[in-house]
């Protein structure tokens, strides 16, 4: 079933590739080098996201925090457990890449632009808002992130997504390698969410960012 899912979602985002592509102005986009232009597979054009192929929005992410995220797949710091499954698949692309790649595909990432994904979590917004309070110190009031502390903006990616790696986070899928330590750190601050109700609170209270 997952196969079919993913056979289902590429062809769905090559027909979105190509029809967004057709009309749009070609120097309005940010064109892939032939290196890169395997992320729009599964991230869609302009990395909009793919909920289907669970695939999140990635345009405009920091490429500070691209590269640390590629070399923490690249180095089996991220994608290794077994419960991590999108994790898992991204792992052995990040592993074919050189720091040099590494350092390009994040420049095209940065570059992208797209839609904001639509609210798809529900939750109770005034109780996420108190949750966030401790999540505010490393990435901002607004969500708008960190560099020095290794914080992302919150902002630019798809509220599902920030719910599955809370979760994966919370139940040891990610952040349980030693020499992760921005992992280990968000690791820990899951633990201050006592449960997915919680964990859907605050990042429904962070879609309103």
């Amino acid at each position: 079933m997952r196969i079919a899912n993913r056979v289902v979602g590429l062809l769905a985002s090559f027909v979105w590739v190509t029809a967004t592509t057709n009309a749009s102005a070609e120097d309005e986009l940010a064109i892939p080098d032939d290196d890169f232009i395997y992320c729009t597979t599964c991230h869609g054009v302009q990395l909009m996201g793919n909920p289907i192929l669970r695939a999140p929005r990635i345009s405009g992410i920091e490429a500070w925090y691209v590269e640390q995220q590629l070399k923490s797949f690249r180095n089996e710091w991220r994608g290794a457990h077994e419960g991590d499954l999108t994790g898992m698949e991204m792992r052995p692309m990040a592993a074919a890449l050189t720091d040099e790649q590494i350092v390009a595909a994040a420049a095209y990432v940065n570059s992208t632009r797209s839609e904001k994904s639509l609210p798809t979590v529900g939750g109770d917004i005034d109780n996420g808002k108190r949750l966030y309070g401790t999540c505010s110190a490393c990435h901002g009031v607004t969500g708008q992130g960190n560099e020095a502390l290794g914080s992302p903006s919150l902002t630019k990616t798809s509220d599902w997504y920030l719910v599955s790696q809370l979760q994966n986070f919370k139940r040891g899928n990610r952040g349980g390698h030693s020499a992760d330590t921005y992992g280990m750190q968000m690791r820990a601050a899951a633990q201050l969410l006592p449960d997915d109700g919680a964990i859907n609170d605050v990042v429904k209270y962070i879609s309103t960012l």
